[in-house]
């Protein structure tokens, strides 16, 4: 017979799978193209549901970009890395307006940079909870630093070197240094 799961824990695991779909869709074919039916298709649920636990395309992408290591136990430091990689192809795809346009605006008005701090600092608490070590936050300002600075110079820069060269790559390229600022593994 199979497993019987907690309310919570389906709800997680549902949750888990949109992420996970929303995550390769926006990769694949940008965000202006992905639609939440898309997504719900993918995950293998109701378009109702998405909007039921994101409200909106927008706080789904913004959900699916976001560095969260994964629930359960420890993660180590090379969990860390390759969840922090593993957003680069969303990043590297279209971006929705909004987000562009705090990009744009991040350095030169003073609402968008407060906001830019905010998620930032989000995403750095996020990392940082997951690495271990006194200079933790540090350590995961630069991580996520590092990805801002690749998706500045794809997104907004328009870089050549960046433009053609697939999420994977960068990943393999980006990997080593990220790893060193992770720290060593967790035992």
């Amino acid at each position: 017979m199979g497993e019987v799961l907690p309310r919570a824990e389906k709800r997680r695991r549902t949750e888990g799978r949109i992420l996970d779909a929303a995550r390769s869709l926006f990769a694949e074919v940008g965000y202006e193209r992905a639609t939440i039916r898309a997504v719900a298709g993918a995950a293998g649920v109701d378009p109702a549901l998405v909007m039921q636990y994101f409200g909106s395309k927008q706080e789904l992408f913004q959900q699916a970009v976001r560095v969260t290591p994964a629930d359960g136990g420890e993660p180590g430091a090379d969990e860390v890395v390759e969840h922090v990689l593993g957003t680069l192809g969303v990043k590297m795809g279209e971006l929705p307006q909004s987000s562009l346009a705090m990009l744009r605006s991040m350095l030169t008005h003073p609402e968008a940079a407060a906001s830019a701090r905010r998620l930032l600092g989000e995403q750095i608490d996020r990392v940082a909870g997951a690495l271990s070590g006194d200079d933790a936050r540090l350590r995961a300002s630069l991580m996520t630093l590092v990805m801002l600075g690749v998706t500045v110079g794809h997104q907004l820069l328009e870089l050549d070197e960046l433009r053609g060269v697939p999420p994977e790559e960068l990943a393999r390229l980006l990997r080593p240094g990220l790893r060193a600022l992770a720290g060593p593994e967790t035992p």
